[in-house]
């Protein structure tokens, strides 16, 4: 037997004020989730920003790693340096990728572990 098409719902309507008053200022503080759960939502940026959680690596390593071009991993870079996810450094012609936060990292992992069960 499957899932019902339509989860059940309260019958009353009982609001209860302690939870409420514990939880709207922490929930209202959550603006900007929507950004970053954009980039972990998309293949390509969530498996670039979880080998820069393992490793710091140059744009070829993380376009081969990836499986992606050179181009393209500029690309995600790119959009994952705007949002603030990544950090980088120049090292002569090489320009090396890494995570700007590494409170970043836990979180990554837990997703993969999540999702390899």
């Amino acid at each position: 037997m499957g899932k019902q098409t339509n989860p059940p719902v309260c019958e009353i309507e009982c609001v209860h004020a302690d939870k409420v008053d514990e939880l709207r200022p922490v929930v209202s503080a959550l603006g900007g989730v929507g950004e970053f759960v954009t980039n972990l939502a998309d293949d390509t940026r969530f498996k670039v920003l979880y080998a820069l959680s393992q490793s710091e690596l140059c744009v070829c390593d993380v376009a081969a790693v990836v499986g992606v071009t050179s181009a393209a991993a500029s690309y995600h870079l790119r959009l994952l340096y705007r949002t603030g996810l990544v950090d980088y450094r120049r090292d002569g012609r090489l320009v090396y990728y890494r995570l700007a936060d590494e409170a970043l990292r836990p979180v990554l992992e837990a997703i993969r572990t999540y999702l390899s069960r």
